[in-house]
């Protein structure tokens, strides 16, 4: 590298005002750190950007960017201990209670499941849309609210990335960290019930109900997505975000059976109860004899069991595509470039 001393001397119009630069062997040297060299012997070099030469991998590897880096952020990944508590503290409280079910599967030298000593698979989404709740009003707000609060969703949309790709691998992120709620646990049962021989007879038996873990969990997952993606996009406060979630999560399984139950209006109520309508989805899926009637006011899963097929999948598609909506609604009055 040549120093400034090489160089040949700047124009005199320019010259004591500092802005003149010099180039010379590929350096940039502005005129004003001169006399700072010499007592120094700094240089400031290549100012402005470099060209980059690396692989572009286009939209497809900025929305699988955004996928595994939102997905880390929400388990907590690469981030200090406190992150880490509250998403794997959802995942326990949806794992122990199989782990306490296989152990007694182990201990007691009977059909569990025959013998209704322990819950089938699809009562088991109980435990799971518990652990749901929990995860996705105290965790899901962190991977929408920070993006805006921070300007980092300006800097998303200055990539290949426009919206709707942004809200495709934000969307895309929380539905893989739900469907490790969703299908892990139960697939765990499956498979722990089966090498204990609890489990069920034969292959094909084997393969329908592992099918039906994969199809009950995809459902609920896309549901429980979308609804709390729709109410973390209203708000820039996580808390707002947070509270948002449990009124729309909880909420709706308080007053629809107070609806329906007390105030005897139609069942088709319980179409706005996500987490009833995503447990009532599941029976249906595993094609699970509805319950007898119950003599208890508020024992909804005998009225729920009343309604059509049809209308369940129609609801659990309609909480899917209002929280698309919502959220695309919500993006798109946003002020900026893209």
């Amino acid at each position: 590298m040549n120093s400034t001393n090489d160089t040949s001397k700047p124009n005199s119009a320019t010259h004591g005002t500092g802005t003149s630069a010099i180039h010379g062997a590929g350096t940039t040297v502005a005129e004003g750190t001169q006399g700072t060299q010499g007592a120094q012997g700094a240089q400031i070099m290549e100012l402005g950007y470099r060209h980059y030469d690396g692989v572009r991998r286009g939209l497809a590897g900025s929305i699988r960017s955004v996928v595994i880096y939102s997905v880390r952020h929400t388990l907590g990944l690469g981030r200090p201990a406190r992150h880490k508590i509250f998403p794997w503290l959802a995942v326990v409280i949806a794992l122990i209670p199989g782990i306490v079910f296989v152990g007694l599967a182990v201990v007691l030298d009977i059909d569990v499941i025959e013998d209704e000593i322990l819950p089938d698979y699809h009562e088991y989404y109980g435990f799971i849309t518990t652990a749901l709740l929990f995860y996705c009003a105290i965790v899901v707000p962190d991977i929408l609210v920070p993006d805006r609060r921070s300007g980092m969703l300006q800097l998303y949309l200055s990539s290949p990335l426009q919206r709707w790709s942004y809200l495709t691998a934000k969307a895309t992120a929380v539905a893989l960290t739900l469907v490790v709620l969703t299908i892990g646990p139960v697939l765990f049962l499956l498979v722990a019930y089966t090498i204990e021989g609890s489990g069920p007879d034969g292959l094909i038996e084997w393969l329908q109900i592992f099918l039906r873990i994969i199809a009950a969990g995809v459902a609920i997952s896309a549901a429980f997505t979308a609804a709390s993606l729709a109410a973390a996009s209203l708000t820039d406060r996580r808390i707002f975000a947070t509270i948002g979630v449990v009124v729309l999560l909880w909420g709706t399984g308080g007053f629809a059976p107070v609806l329906v139950e007390v105030a005897e209006l139609d069942a088709r109520i319980y179409g706005f109860d996500i987490g009833g309508i995503s447990q009532e989805l599941t029976q249906r899926i595993y094609a699970a004899e509805p319950p007898s009637a119950g003599i208890d006011d508020f024992d909804s899963s005998y009225t729920r069991s009343q309604l059509s097929t049809l209308f369940v999948v129609t609801a659990n598609l309609a909480w899917v595509a209002a929280g698309g909506v919502i959220v695309w609604w919500r993006y798109r009055r946003l002020a900026l470039s893209r």
